[in-house]
């Protein structure tokens, strides 16, 4: 049985940092690509970033690209999204995700076989 248990979220400023971390269990974690996508009330969960299975490549959305990295510990079969300079529009859910299909659309969340139950994030003005 696969799982993914996000961490890390809370309540933080605008201006300041967050860590969320992925645990997954119950798949061969180094074989799988890893992702990280959000959701805001009323919106489309949408792509935040993606890694790929040894981590030599990263991927970012727009509004997340120099603020945002991504990154795992195979050893640790965990993903990590290191946040800062957070913005009150980055206030969501944030789920990880995780595929073993290759030559899949990483920003698309139809690509993704397993997903976590999310955890919150808010941004204060």
């Amino acid at each position: 049985q696969v799982q993914l248990v996000e961490s890390g979220g809370g309540l933080v400023q605008a201006g300041g940092s967050l860590r969320l971390s992925c645990a997954a269990s119950g798949l061969t974690f180094s074989r799988n690509y890893m992702g990280w996508f959000r959701q805001a009330p009323g919106k489309e969960r949408e792509f935040v970033a993606a890694i790929s299975w040894s981590g030599g490549s990263t991927y970012y959305a727009d509004s997340v690209k120099g603020r945002f990295t991504i990154s795992r510990d195979n050893a640790k079969n965990t993903v990590y999204l290191q946040m800062s300079s957070l913005q009150p529009s980055d206030t969501a859910v944030y789920y990880c995700a995780a595929r073993s299909r290759s030559g899949l659309a990483y920003s698309s969340r139809y690509s993704y076989d397993y997903w976590g139950r999310g955890t919150q994030v808010t941004v204060s003005s």
